[in-house]
């Protein structure tokens, strides 16, 4: 388990990859965005994507799901944010998402020693390495040592 102190600015981890199939791009966007372009084929061919899509909702999570399966397991207490959340490119039956991470900031909690703030950039890329999803998670992670500001 890492802890808050194991952690460092530049840090990067690569997360993994998943297949992406039409059938779960239908079902996710049936439950959850339901929009023409991910939903039927047909229409989505009269679309400005020209093909039936993922939402950009199930491309996060499926990012999410790479961040938590295959990260080296962090002493994380709970998720407080995303900032800058960007679909670069959409996500189409038979994509492989790749996911990358970046340390790129944290700090000491001022109300608890006992914990700390981690951002890291997440990053999807496709199969091809173009960019699919970028965004900035906080998560509020574990210290191991208490009572003191060194890292």
């Amino acid at each position: 388990m890492r802890f808050y102190e194991d952690l460092a600015v530049g840090e990067t981890e690569t997360l993994g990859s998943y297949r992406v199939s039409k059938a779960e791009i239908v079902e996710f966007a049936s439950q959850y965005d339901p929009q023409p372009f991910h939903l039927d084929e047909k229409a989505a061919e009269d679309s400005i994507f020209g093909e039936l899509v993922a939402s950009g909702w199930h491309t996060g999570a499926i990012c999410m799901r790479l961040v938590v399966e295959n990260q080296d397991p962090i002493a994380t207490l709970a998720g407080v944010g995303i900032d800058g959340l960007r679909w670069h490119a959409p996500v189409t039956p038979g994509d492989t998402i790749h996911a990358h991470a970046e340390v790129v900031d944290k700090r000491t909690s001022d109300r608890r020693d006992d914990r700390g703030y981690v951002t890291r950039r997440i990053e999807g890329f496709d199969q091809d390495g173009g960019l699919l999803i970028s965004y900035e998670g906080t998560a509020l992670v574990e210290r191991r040592e208490h009572g003191s500001d060194d890292e």
